[in-house]
């Protein structure tokens, strides 16, 4: 029975490191426009994604899409893809997503990992503050884990964070997990900066660091 949960850690280590950001695909679309727009311009109406490229040669897209709502709020379609360095799936998110006016928000998405199973997980944010200079948003979510894997259980990961942004230019994440199953905490560090901006288009560089520990092995922080 160790053996099986050691081995059952060493897996989570793989999977939830490389996809961790994939449970919150939301959050890498930037959901407030140009700062002298009204609020009531501040949630987006077209179809909008992004597409990241990471050092270790894995990449991803995400892509949303409107398809009802209000002038306060809006309801999407989101999905996502994970590429290995390889070029395979490494995961396929898809789920619904509910943006307020003010920069609050919920979610509901499945992940599917090949290899592994799949992640139910309901995520929200709460808009803390925002003006033209700053805007801070904090951030939760809990994920029901279905592991395709002989005696693993379903297991849940619970976890929070905070988004900061300075004049939609400079930015910083602090982003905590826990996995009681086997005792695991995650836990990533992120900044970013906005190279340029359209009312079409957003290129950004993004770096970071991350770590987690369990009773039987934990990683130093790596970029």
């Amino acid at each position: 029975m160790f053996g099986k949960i050691l081995l059952l850690a060493a897996l989570c280590a793989g999977v939830n490191c490389r996809y961790l950001i994939i449970e919150e695909p939301v959050y890498y679309i930037q959901h407030y426009d140009e700062p002298e727009e009204p609020a009531s311009m501040r949630v987006r109406r077209d179809a909008h994604g992004a597409v990241t490229v990471n050092s270790d040669g894995t990449s991803g897209a995400v892509v949303k899409v409107p398809f009802a709502g209000n002038d306060k709020n809006i309801v999407s379609a989101i999905g996502s893809v994970d590429l290995t360095d390889k070029l395979k799936v490494g995961a396929a998110t898809a789920g619904l997503a509910l943006d307020n006016v003010k920069g609050h928000g919920l979610s509901i998405t499945d992940t599917h990992i090949p290899g592994f199973g799949d992640k139910l997980t309901a995520a929200g944010k709460v808009n803390i503050f925002h003006n033209d200079n700053h805007d801070l948003t904090a951030k939760a979510f809990a994920t029901r884990n279905m592991p395709n894997l002989p005696a693993v259980p379903n297991f849940n990961t619970v976890g929070g964070g905070l988004d900061y942004m300075f004049k939609d230019k400079i930015g910083a994440s602090a982003t905590a997990a826990h996995t009681d199953f086997i005792n695991r905490n995650d836990y990533s560090l992120d900044g970013k900066l906005n190279l340029f901006k359209s009312p079409d288009t957003s290129i950004d560089f993004n770096a970071g660091f991350k770590k987690f520990e369990t009773p039987f092995i934990k990683s130093s922080w790596g970029a």
